[in-house]
Parts: structure tokens; C-alpha cells; sequence
């Protein structure tokens, strides 16, 4: 097994001195964002403020084996705490994507009805719901009290942090997978090697794991930095994850990229020779040998530096005549565009979230924005509305209107401009 050389820093996080991929070094520094708290850390509203810890975000890349990832990482017990307040059942977008995978997984995949599917880092077993109304058995991993909302809804869980423990557990109380999942996950898992053994290790012969993270190449053309925080140890392009899994015997066959997050690429992983290679998974890797070169490279951090001035500089404007400005939606990355931009609550005085939200009652990482119903963006009716999910900016703009919202809104990213 492959092993990334770690130094210690301090607060349990390590520093990465080689490539958690491949174990070359040394890495090439792509972009620096500062220091970001963790975005889970979320002090009740009214709280007087603390001592809270935040870590050093510097991207780096492996020329080697071509893999992204984070320059430290943050020991896992402070990043994913047991009160960590991301539900994924909440969002509409992810409930519509992991039906659709279902789907896909029946028409593409001869998986028997009798099979067990695990879901790693199952959260509220929103994912696995979809295999079980089918009939399969279903098993989640998950490490933090979500499990419980999961228990609740009829979906079994194993409450602990996936590896080989969880892995012989499920093995003795419901045998070995024919499909592993592992949704907006596989890159938040440190130690990786093992976590890939451990997969193996649970996968029956002709078993087949699928992943779905953030991918690399979405990142680059749509100027996404916001999606780098401490959770995302690693960013995939479809080459290093080829790399990544064939180092453990498994081969990539099926690939393509899906909306979810502003841009993640699925991909399908079995035994190396047990199954066919789609022809997308060549196609994806032609185009990524010239969209990640180093001119790409280059053009992103130069684009990431002019987004910030110029959405400091859109906000600057506002607040000087008076306008009040409310941000909308309170995902994990509006903690990085806050921090990077450098948002406080005299520009931005709350956030609104989706009813129902465990952020709702809490300030934003690192500040005193309080986490607001967004309910009170249609009662007060700010003159405007800075989107932090601004991905989806198409599909909330028309719904905030219908609702009644009559200001205008702030969209920072790629570019930023007032909608």
C-alpha cells in the first residue's frame, strides 16, 4: 500500500509533504486562500465568540499521477463533529440525483435483487432509500448523528467512520456488497489507501463501487474555489482517480459528469478485466490533458484573485448608498467565498436558509452573520440577495421571485454581477 508522507502540525491536522495518490513529491502549489475555519463550526446565534481554530487552504497538484488536493489535513473528529449539521434530504437537487443513480444503476448493471448495497458516509440515508424501495438490503456508514434520522426512516446504519472495523462488521452481520456508494465523499477521506483496501475488501467478486465527487475539471472552467475547504482533502480530475484505484487491482469503466455541486463526475469502478470500458471513459480523459495544463493552471489563480475584487468592489457600491444585503442559501463553500472575500455582518447582515435547515439559529465560520429562515428575505425584502449557491442561480432566481422576492440579486461567481 501506497503511504503520503505526513509532517505534524498542530490542532490534529498533518501537513501533506507527497502526493496522497501516488507519494511523489514535491507538490506544485496551485493557489493559496487563506486560513478557513471549519465550515461546520457553527457557534449558536447570541453566543459570544471563542477561540475557533482555522487551517491553511493551499491547493497543490502532483505532476506525477496528476491529482489536486489539499497541502493540509485536518484530523476528521473536528471537521465532522457528531452534531455536524448537513442533511442531505434537504436538498432537492441531491434527493432528484441519487433517484436518478438508482435508476441508472439498475439499467446499466445486472444487479441482483437479492445484492447488498453500502453507502460510505450515508449521512441520512437519503441515497439508500432509493436501493431499498427496490428491494435490495441496504447498509450505511456514517459517522456522525445523522445515522440516527437514517435509523429513523427504516434505513440500517452502522454509526462509525468507514475503514477496516466497519468493513468486518458489515461483513459478518450482512456479507460482502454488490454495490458500494460513495456520493460526495471519497474525497474527504484521509488515508485513502486503506479506505480503497477496505472497499475491495467489502466488494464481492463482481461487485461495483461507484464514487460521485466534485470534479477537477468543473472547478477550473467555472472558477469554482469556493468548493475548497478542509472536507475536500482531494479534487478529481478522471485521470487521477483512474490512477488512484488501479493502484488496488480496480478499473475504471464506466465515467460521466453530472450537474450535482456546480459540476461532479461519476464514475464506476470493478475488479481490473470484469468488466467492458465504456468509450466516455477514454473520451474524458482526452480532454482533460488540455484542460488542466499549466496555462489552465495559471488563468485560474489570476481569475480567482480578479473574481474577489470585483464582487468587493460590486458590494462596495451598494453598501455606500445604503442598501442591505442578505445572503441566500448556507452551503459548506459560502464559509470559503466569505473568508477568501472577507465578509463580516457589517456588509452581509444574515443568511437565509431553506426551512427546516440544522444551520438556522448559527453564525457563518468565523463571524457573526447569523443563519436566518429564508423567510425573512420575503418579510424584509432586502435590496439584495447574494446567491452563495450560485451554481444553480437559474433555478433559485425564478423560484425567490415566485415566492415574492422583489430585490435583485448578487451572483459572484464565475463572474460578478448583480442579476
Amino acid at each position: 500500500m501506497i503511504g503520503t508522507r505526513l509532517a505534524a502540525g498542530t490542532g490534529g491536522s498533518v501537513v501533506v509533504e507527497t502526493c496522497q495518490g501516488c507519494n511523489a513529491g514535491p507538490l506544485e502549489p496551485i493557489l493559496f486562500l487563506g486560513y478557513l475555519p471549519p465550515v461546520n463550526a457553527m457557534p449558536l446565534v447570541g453566543s459570544r465568540p471563542t477561540e475557533q481554530p482555522s487551517y491553511p487552504a493551499q491547493l497543490l497538484r502532483c505532476s506525477r499521477c496528476e491529482l489536486v488536493q489539499l497541502g493540509l489535513i485536518v484530523d476528521p473528529a473536528i471537521l465532522f463533529p457528531p452534531e455536524y449539521p448537513y442533511t442531505s434530504g434537504t436538498t432537492k437537487i441531491l434527493r432528484d440525483n441519487f433517484a436518478q443513480l438508482a435508476t441508472e444503476v439498475h439499467a446499466e448493471l445486472d444487479l441482483e435483487r437479492t445484492a447488498l448495497v453500502v453507502d460510505i458516509g450515508s449521512n441520512d440515508g437519503t441515497l439508500l432509500s432509493n436501493f431499498a424501495s427496490a428491494g435490495h438490503r441496504v447498509r450505511g456508514i456514517e459517522p456522525t448523528d445523522t445515522a440516527r434520522l437514517a435509523e429513523a426512516r427504516g434505513v440500517p446504519t452502522l454509526q462509525a467512520f468507514f475503514g477496516p472495523a466497519a468493513t468486518r462488521a458489515v461483513i459478518d452481520c450482512d456479507g460482502r456488497a454488490g454495490l458500494i456508494t460513495a456520493a460526495n465523499v471519497f474525497a474527504h477521506m484521509e488515508a485513502i489507501h486503506g479506505v480503497i483496501d477496505s472497499i475491495v475488501e467489502l466488494l464481492a467478486p463482481e461487485g461495483v463501487f461507484v464514487s460521485e465527487s466534485h470534479y477537477w475539471i468543473s472547478l477550473l472552467e467555472t472558477l469554482q474555489y469556493d468548493t475548497i475547504y478542509h472536507e475536500h482533502l482531494r479534487y478529481y480530475s478522471l485521470t487521477s482517480l483512474r490512477n488512484l484505484l488501479a493502484s488496488h487491482g480496480l478499473e475504471v469503466f464506466r465515467a460521466r459528469r453530472i450537474p450535482t455541486h456546480g459540476g461532479s463526475i461519476r464514475v464506476y469502478a470493478a475488479r481490473r478485466g470484469s468488466r467492458a470500458v465504456h468509450p466516455a471513459v477514454q473520451e474524458i480523459l482526452r480532454h482533460e490533458s488540455t484542460a488542466q495544463d499549466s496555462a489552465a493552471l495559471e488563468r485560474f489563480k489570476k481569475e480567482v484573485v480578479s473574481s474577489k475584487l470585483d464582487l468587493l468592489a460590486i458590494l462596495r457600491d451598494l453598501r455606500a448608498r445604503g442598501d442591505r444585503i442578505f445572503g441566500i442559501g448556507a452551503p459548506s463553500r459560502a464559509t470559503t467565498l466569505i473568508t477568501y472575500v472577507g465578509l463580516d455582518a457589517t456588509i452581509l447582515e444574515c443568511v437565509c436558509e431553506i426551512a427546516g435547515s440544522h444551520k438556522i439559529g448559527r453564525y457563518v465560520p468565523g463571524t457573526l452573520i447569523p443563519v436566518l429562515d429564508e423567510q425573512a428575505l420575503f418579510d424584509q425584502q432586502p435590496e439584495h440577495a447574494l446567491l452563495f449557491s450560485w451554481h444553480i442561480a437559474e433555478e433559485l432566481i425564478p423560484k425567490l421571485r415566485a415566492r415574492g422576492y422583489r430585490g435583485d440579486f448578487i451572483v459572484p461567481l464565475p463572474q460578478a454581477r448583480v442579476a
